[in-house]
């Protein structure tokens, strides 16, 4: 791989803001966080894990499969995206709502939510507990078995994972997942199916949430849009809808 594409730790700063200069300063216009989360959490809170190839971030993908663009990418940003994953390369984007490339084909697109904190009433559950990294490999296998979204080896370590167990399997979890400055959000919401119907998603949710709170931050999440259960039960727990966003794919063409 040249150079110019290999992999570096990210600082947390725009590679177009000079150091020292106030992205809020007049003549700027600074976006709301959740805008572009997955680029909000790896320029802030979770810079830590960024990986930059120009001005494209992504997390590292044992963490999470996530790139993000920068808010308005220019050819030279879709360029680093091809030099990423080379030619016939599948990339999941988050966070882009603009138009891809002439050439590039679209493998997936999932129409979704993002629903904000309008005042979720966090509280603690007394059969919640912490999950780490010795219950990956359970928690892998529920995420299998439930779908509510990518999970990998070291999704873990990006915030606090709650689960409930009962006779010692782990049936029901939510956690963590993307971090942006003032907000967290709430993600791999699931439970076994032969233990739904009894609130338990719900009260990890609101679990999860009291924490989010207790460190003076707020809660959001996404959902699939036509997903009109979770829609309604994020909204009775005090979610808004905040704006409309897609989960979707790219490919690289073959003569990238």
């Amino acid at each position: 791989m040249p150079e110019a594409y290999v992999s570096t730790r990210y600082d947390g700063r725009e590679a177009d803001t000079p150091a020292g200069a106030d992205p809020g300063s007049a003549g700027t216009t600074v976006p709301h966080p959740l805008d572009n989360a997955a680029r909000a959490s790896l320029t802030g809170p979770h810079a830590h894990f960024a990986e930059r190839y120009g001005r494209v971030l992504r997390y590292p993908v044992e963490v999470s499969p996530w790139l993000a663009l920068p808010d308005e990418p220019a050819p030279a940003d879709w360029a680093e995206i091809a030099a990423l994953a080379g030619p016939g390369g599948e990339v999941p984007l988050l966070g882009h709502r603009g138009a891809v490339p002439e050439g590039w084909e679209i493998t997936f697109d999932v129409a979704g939510v993002q629903m904000a904190d309008d005042g979720v009433a966090g509280a603690p559950d007394p059969e919640a507990v912490p999950l780490g990294p010795a219950d990956v490999p359970e928690i892998l296998d529920l995420v299998a078995r439930t779908q509510p979204g990518p999970f990998m080896p070291r999704t873990i370590e990006m915030g606090t994972y709650l689960g409930i167990r009962r006779d010692g399997a782990l049936i029901a979890m939510a956690g963590e997942r993307l971090h942006p400055p003032g907000w967290t959000e709430i993600s791999a919401v699931c439970t076994d199916p032969a233990f739904r119907g009894e609130g338990l998603a719900t009260r990890l949710i609101l679990a999860v949430a009291y924490g989010i709170r207790e460190r003076g931050e707020r809660p959001f999440l996404h959902t699939g849009a036509g997903n009109t259960g979770a829609i309604r039960l994020y909204e009775s727990l005090g979610f808004r809808h905040r704006l409309d966003t897609r989960f979707f794919g790219v490919r690289v063409p073959a003569g990238a």
